[in-house]
């Protein structure tokens, strides 16, 4: 047991260090290659922080574990929205003050409902997973060409520029970081899961779920501190566009996925209501405060005891 947890602490570890140093060497390699800032965070940054989620889900399904790739993909839309946002919400207040919130939060949104019509079909195949990907894609496509606007100072500190040689060990080192992480931690949570009796969803939607969303949780933790905490929702939104559309997709391109009928029944229409339950929020206040915050976490606290 305490091997197991060892592994998980570790994998988890790998997971967070990996998609860090992937990140930065990637950003560093697209300011190389002349890339504009705007799309570094739309595609380096976006799929970076992502990637965690990416090989986890990848490595549950092609595992024999397809609960805990869906499991991670749902759970961890619930924990952006509950878990950072609530934290990150009490830290220090937050403004929608982002251009286009509107847009990517529907398109947040619109991506929930499409899962929920994939968990009630009970599988995620090729072709959906092919559609979803497409749908990403031109999502970023749009954003691309509609978004360009000044430098802001959050968009400047994605100038990082290393040596080569470092370049190159950022991206080789925080790859294998997410790998190894990656096997570490679906070994460890599964092995756990079966010992205790815990089902594979459950622990993909609690402790997968959150570790794998520790980069997310990081970042927008930080912003809160620094009184950006707006970056954390612009961090949230687009973080949950690309599990679902991307994430899922991916995997299920690779290996179809089946929903399991308590994650169909339960967990995917209660992150629906959740997102439907933020865009509310913004829409009706403009903000979330620090008393919004304190709820979310409290709901969040609520969800994760009833799985258990």
């Amino acid at each position: 047991m305490l091997l197991n947890l060892l592994s998980l602490a570790a994998g988890l570890a790998l997971l967070t260090f990996g998609a860090d140093y992937l990140v930065r060497g990637a950003i560093s390699l697209a300011n190389r290659l002349g890339m504009p800032p705007l799309l570094i965070g739309l595609t380096v940054v976006g799929f970076g922080t992502s990637m965690p989620e990416l090989l986890v889900s990848l490595q549950a399904a092609l595992g024999g574990a397809p609960a805990i790739a869906v499991g991670n993909v749902v759970g961890s839309n619930i924990a952006n929205i509950l878990l950072i946002l609530g934290a990150a919400a009490v830290i220090s207040p937050i403004a929608a003050r982002i251009p286009n919130l509107g847009r990517d939060m529907t398109v947040m949104l619109g991506a929930a409902i499409f899962m929920l019509g994939m968990g009630y079909w009970g599988i995620v195949g090729f072709w959906s997973g092919l559609i979803m990907f497409a749908l990403l894609a031109a999502y970023l496509a749009r954003v691309t060409y509609t978004d360009r606007r000044s430098l802001t100072e959050e968009e400047a500190e994605l100038v990082i520029r290393l040596t080569g040689w470092k370049e190159a060990l950022f991206i080789a080192g925080g790859l294998a970081g997410l790998i190894f992480g990656a096997n570490l931690l679906i070994d460890a949570a599964t092995a756990i899961a079966r010992e205790f009796g815990i089902s594979e969803a459950v622990i993909g939607l609690t402790i997968v779920a959150v570790g794998t969303s520790l980069p997310e949780l990081a970042t927008s933790v930080v912003a809160a501190f620094r009184r950006h905490a707006e970056i954390a929702l612009g961090n949230v939104v687009g973080s949950n566009i690309f599990n679902i559309l991307g994430i899922l997709g991916i995997t299920a391109m690779v290996v179809p996925v089946p929903v399991k009928d308590t994650i169909a029944a339960f967990d995917i229409p209660f992150m629906l209501a959740v997102s439907v339950a933020l865009i509310a929020l913004i829409l009706i206040s403009g903000r979330i405060g620090r008393g919004a915050g304190a709820v979310m976490l409290a709901v969040y606290t609520g969800y994760v005891a009833w799985l258990f």
